[in-house]
């Protein structure tokens, strides 16, 4: 279709015959832009109107759409600037996601019914824009792109989730209008997109000055994609390109890790994850930014989400390198964080009986004594009731808990040997309790089943060199006839006459 008919069926021609003539002479492309901006917000139903523009865009010449300008500061530019982002912006409004009246309140799905195939048809007509950047060069278009890329990163960042606004052919759709506009500007990826290499060269900053209104306390809740929009923008960003935005990302991290639900606490303690990993520890000490964090992910530790457990206690394990030396780097030293989280974490697996919970303390338990080092002894008085507990009762069929704990108890002989001699014989009761048990369990696996014996195995020998060989004594005074084979065989490793350590 020719450009003048396409002109003439939108009400745009310069003409006023009624039927388009080749001859007539194109409008400015800067009326022709605010003329598609007031239609685009003029109609109700748009999804015909923006098939017409995704038209208009593919059968343009570069050269017309992108009309050369004298300099930056011509008031051209900022004209033809104008109409561009007028024109995409109601391009995305044709899609916009319904807002909710209530802050803490959600819509149904159904409300989204109708978005999906806006949103394709919109991404549809924003690739052939782009399409048309790509054909043409020039340091002005260039930065003509940049002005108008963040609206459109931002609408592809929604569309191509997997969320309930989103179906299959508006997801790929959205892929697509990312990858044209990684393709126009010469981008290889969204990181590159959004930091670059140059400074004039990303759109982080204007994506923020869009996000960072609507990112409040009372209103962030209401749009369902502003949360994903910002979390995906976020964790594109790495060192050393997150720190000089580290003001204008923090906060609102802190509101998603602040809120009741679940989902969104997730992730917010993702988004601050992100941000201890990626920004020097010196930025995050400034301003105390680093105790906040601690403060507001310390208290995550008295709900009862696994999920959310899980991640406070990774994300906890690299602040606190932020915020304080390990402790097992120095021998004199006073209860520190480190502490305080062990203690709480030990306090809650004593009393535990929730799988889920269950799994995720003792995953991470390990990390933590190893982190705290000989420290461990200030926390043995209850350590070792968690560990007996632990070990004593099964977590089929993977045994991930009783894995653990094993290598719980293992660091914990090596690390406080010296007070080992007054548990061994409880110890000894729980590992040789272990051994029978998982001997005779048909549920297991071989693999479990020796992976248990194993780390059984390697306790026992640790606590037999801690105990200057006493267990390797009382071990010998097994009655052989009461144990298993494979039983036999693991104490046979502690009772040999060559040494183990």
């Amino acid at each position: 279709m020719e450009l003048s008919s396409l002109l003439h069926d939108l009400h745009l021609s310069s003409s006023s015959s009624e039927k388009p003539h080749p001859s007539n002479p194109l409008p400015p492309i800067t009326e022709l832009l605010s003329e598609l901006q007031k239609k685009l917000t003029g109609v109700a139903e748009s999804s015909t109107l923006i098939g017409q523009v995704e038209h208009l865009f593919q059968a343009a010449d570069p050269d017309w759409l992108f009309t050369p300008l004298l300099d930056d500061q011509d008031s051209g530019w900022a004209e033809l600037q104008a109409g561009y982002s007028s024109v995409i912006s109601a391009l995305i409004g044709c899609a916009a996601l319904p807002v909710c009246e209530e802050d803490c309140g959600s819509l149904d799905a159904s409300a989204y019914q109708s978005v999906p195939e806006r949103a394709a048809a919109v991404s549809s007509a924003l690739t052939v824009l782009l399409g048309n950047w790509e054909k043409g060069g020039g340091a002005r278009r260039a930065r003509l792109l940049l002005a108008v890329a963040p609206p459109i990163y931002l609408f592809s960042v929604t569309h191509f989730q997997d969320e309930v606004w989103t179906s299959a052919a508006s997801r790929t759709a959205a892929r697509r209008l990312q990858g044209a506009l990684l393709r126009a500007g010469g981008w290889r990826d969204s990181a590159h997109l959004l930091t670059g290499e140059e400074e004039d060269r990303c759109i982080l900053d204007g994506v923020l000055d869009i996000l960072q209104p609507q990112l409040t306390r009372e209103s962030w809740r209401r749009c369902a994609a502003l949360k994903l929009q910002f979390s995906w923008t976020l964790l594109q960003v790495t060192r050393p390109f997150l720190s000089p935005f580290l003001p204008r990302l923090l906060p609102p991290s802190l509101l998603l890790n602040d809120d009741y639900r679940p989902e969104n606490c997730m992730l917010g303690v993702r988004c601050l994850h992100h941000i201890v990993l990626n920004t020097p520890a010196a930025d995050l000490r400034q301003f105390n930014r680093a105790e906040v964090l601690y403060q507001a992910l310390f208290r995550h530790l008295y709900t009862s989400e696994a999920a959310v457990i899980q991640l406070v206690l990774s994300c906890l394990l690299d602040l606190l390198l932020v915020l304080e030396k390990p402790p097992s780097s120095y021998c004199h030293r006073k209860p520190c964080r480190h502490d305080d989280v062990l203690h709480l974490v030990l306090t809650h697996m004593e009393a535990e009986h929730k799988v889920a919970l269950r799994r995720v303390y003792a995953s991470a338990l390990p990390l933590y004594v190893e982190r705290v080092g000989v420290a461990v002894c200030r926390h043995l008085r209850r350590l070792m009731p968690v560990l007996l507990s632990y070990l004593e009762i099964g977590d089929p069929p993977e045994e991930s808990v009783r894995l653990k704990m094993l290598e719980v108890l293992q660091s914990t002989i090596r690390l406080a040997w010296p007070r080992m001699a007054s548990r061994a014989d409880a110890l000894l009761r729980c590992l040789l309790r272990l051994l029978v048990d998982v001997s005779a369990d048909p549920g297991l696996s071989d693999s479990v089943r020796l992976q248990l014996m194993e780390g059984s195995s390697a306790s026992l020998r640790l606590l037999d060199a801690a105990t200057q060989r006493r267990v390797r004594r009382l071990l010998l005074q097994v009655d052989s006839r009461h144990c298993s084979p494979q039983v036999l065989c693991c104490l046979a490793t502690v009772t040999a006459e060559q040494e183990h350590t």
